[in-house]
């Protein structure tokens, strides 16, 4: 039985670990273009600006099957969360509890910011689309209360930012696996060591005994 719980336990660290790691790589290859948008110290140009549109609407526009899989990876992970946490132990609760979260997380800024810039984008409806609860004070014609519409290269970057936080909250996930397994890992071999000790007191006490002496006949 613990044999089979550590094997099921492994399976659904790998459930985790592989859409955690293919969504970093897609992050990664994104990179590139977000790079011109906030990690520069130059004024990114409207060259810029339109490459990475240009680059969106591409990905926007992909076939059906690849949103598909995406979704099918996305539901892996979280399959894999569901094993782990289902009768969990201590180190379930503190580790792929605080993983879980993390993973929500970036799942909700995928649909919230993500998935709607894209879809923003693609339309090309930037002063339509209003950010929910920004309040515009002290600006010409604006009023508190009021929502600000982004414009392109305002929504470009919000985008941009959106892949950064989302690749920081997938990077924590492999941080908590990996602190999760280092624990694991230093308990069984403070256990092994405790055993060995406890043997070789045994062994010792065993030696040391003295055999009972007799009485003497007369």
């Amino acid at each position: 039985m613990v044999q089979g719980g550590a094997r099921s336990q492994s399976f659904a660290t790998f459930l985790i670990l592989c859409p955690t790691s293919f969504f970093l790589g897609i992050l990664f290859s994104l990179f590139p273009y977000d790079y011109p948008l906030l990690w520069t110290t130059s004024t990114p140009n409207q060259v810029d600006f339109q490459t990475v549109e240009n680059h969106l609407r591409f990905l926007h526009a992909s076939p059906p099957i690849i949103a598909r899989i995406l979704h099918i990876v996305i539901a892996v992970g979280l399959l894999g969360f569901f094993i782990k946490l289902y009768r969990p132990s201590e180190s379930n609760m503190l580790f792929d509890g605080a993983s879980l979260v993390l993973y929500m997380c970036g799942f909700v800024v995928y649909m919230a910011n993500i998935v709607k810039g894209l879809r923003v984008i693609s339309a090309g409806s930037y002063d339509v689309e209003l950010v929910e609860g920004e309040v515009a004070v002290g600006i010409k014609g604006a009023v508190p209360g009021e929502e600000k519409p982004l414009g392109r290269d305002d929504s470009l970057k919000v985008l941009s930012a959106s892949n950064t936080i989302l690749a920081l909250v997938l990077v924590g996930v492999l941080v908590l696996q990996a602190g999760q397994w280092y624990a694991e890992r230093k308990q069984i071999q403070e256990t092994e060591q405790m055993e060995k000790e406890n043997a070789a007191a045994g062994k010792g006490t065993g030696s040391t005994q003295r055999p009972g002496s007799g009485k003497k006949k007369v």
